[in-house]
């Protein structure tokens, strides 16, 4: 017989197995829209050097929350629009320039 047990941290949130990436952020000029570039280190396939590779995705961005240099999170979602198909998930950090110029914003 099996039993139905209540475990709360099961029924709290379910895992998620929907891809996330981690890249800088290169461009905002969009509403609502950031492209985000992602490093890649791969051997080569014949002569197993490390190779640098990187990929620019279109991630959503609902309240226009990050700024170019900043370093985030993204996940894959449903297609937004032809190029969309990311969310911008969180912001790990901030870029220092983008904190300078808050500064100097605040002072003026």
């Amino acid at each position: 017989m099996i039993e139905a047990t209540n475990n709360p941290a099961s029924a709290a949130a379910p895992q998620s197995h929907r891809n996330e990436k981690v890249g800088q952020v290169v461009s905002t000029k969009m509403q609502k829209t950031i492209v985000v570039e992602v490093e890649m280190r791969k051997a080569h396939p014949k002569y197993k050097r490390v190779m640098r590779t990187s990929k620019k995705f279109y991630a959503h961005d609902e309240h226009n929350t990050a700024r170019a240099g900043d370093v985030v999170r993204i996940r894959e979602t449903r297609p937004l629009s032809r190029l969309k198909r990311w969310q911008l998930e969180e912001i790990v950090r901030r870029s220092s320039l983008t904190q300078m110029e808050e500064s100097k914003a605040e002072l003026a």
